[in-house]
């Protein structure tokens, strides 16, 4: 708008055509950088430009071309302009993520019921009902809250590093207590710890070894085994009598079914994950030295 006379409208009139200049030169910088104005960070720049007919003084010129300027060179929204409304969250959620959180607190319980429950499995040498039903109550706390802690902390975006860590040792912590304890006091066969505990031990370790690969995702398989396990054990715990210690055992058989078919099928997926792994990455390779 430089051809335009100061003379022909005087200053309000000139310094409204340098405002929508300025606000023309911004539009053009928007586009110019391949900015949509539905994205946040142009949402924020579209309501920070004023309006051409609003306030013709010079402060309004002179902020309409700051602004203008700041787009047109791809730098950052002016400092008066609101934060969009997504980054808002982001940034609480981020604010949340720390340890001292609901998912990383039901760990911690968890991780503190383990001594509590073995103190109580094995009082009065480890048979009285009592005792036992007790016992049981701390175990189906743990189990529940295992249910909760890791949806609360994916649904919340409150995962930590903690809760990465000691997410799977409190849920390995309580399930081989109890079943350790149950085989020392003669209720359950040592094989059957054994062979729960390996494959516990065994699928971690894996998940490990392949991690340069990529993630092995728990399986319906999987969960459905934890669930089995869960009710077996639970049920091993209290002293039942009668047709339920019959059903008890044929629950924990489903459990060490269910046990042994999921391991071998996370072998199976580490194995593919693996030869892919390691197939795409000499493709990669030939790639660039070709």
């Amino acid at each position: 708008m430089t051809g335009v006379p100061a003379a022909a409208g005087g200053p309000a009139r000139a310094n409204g055509a340098a405002a929508a200049s300025a606000q023309a030169m911004g539009a053009a910088g928007v586009a110019a950088h391949g900015q949509s104005a539905a994205g946040p960070r142009g949402a924020a720049v579209a309501a920070s430009v004023p309006d051409g007919g609003s306030g013709g003084g010079s402060g309004a010129s002179g902020a309409s071309g700051g602004v203008a300027g700041d787009v047109a060179s791809g730098g950052g929204a002016p400092e008066d302009a609101k934060p969009a409304r997504g980054g808002k969250i982001a940034a609480a959620a981020v604010n949340q993520a720390s340890v001292w959180n609901i998912a990383n607190l039901l760990t911690m319980l968890r991780l503190v019921l383990v001594p509590a429950f073995v103190a109580l499995m094995l009082a009065d040498g480890g048979y009285d009902p009592a005792w036992r039903s007790l016992a049981w109550a701390a175990f189906a706390i743990a189990m529940i809250t295992d249910l909760f802690d890791g949806h609360l902390a994916r649904a919340y975006n409150l995962v930590t590093d903690f809760g990465k860590i000691a997410d799977p040792i409190a849920d390995k912590a309580i399930m081989g207590a109890a079943l350790i304890c149950l085989s020392a006091l003669g209720d359950l066969p040592w094989w059957v710890t054994a062979v729960i505990l390996g494959r516990e031990l065994g699928v971690t370790l894996l998940r490990f070894l392949v991690i340069r690969y990529g993630v092995i995702p728990a399986s319906r398989g999987g969960k459905l085994k934890t669930l089995t396990q869960g009710v077996a054990v639970g049920m091993y715990v209290l002293a039942l009598t009668g047709w339920l210690a019959t059903l008890r055992f044929w629950v924990m058989a489903a459990a060490v079914v269910l046990t042994v078919v999921t391991g071998l099928d996370y072998v199976r997926q580490a194995i593919v994950l693996r030869r892919q792994g390691i197939a795409e990455r000499r493709a990669a390779l030939e790639e660039t030295e070709g």
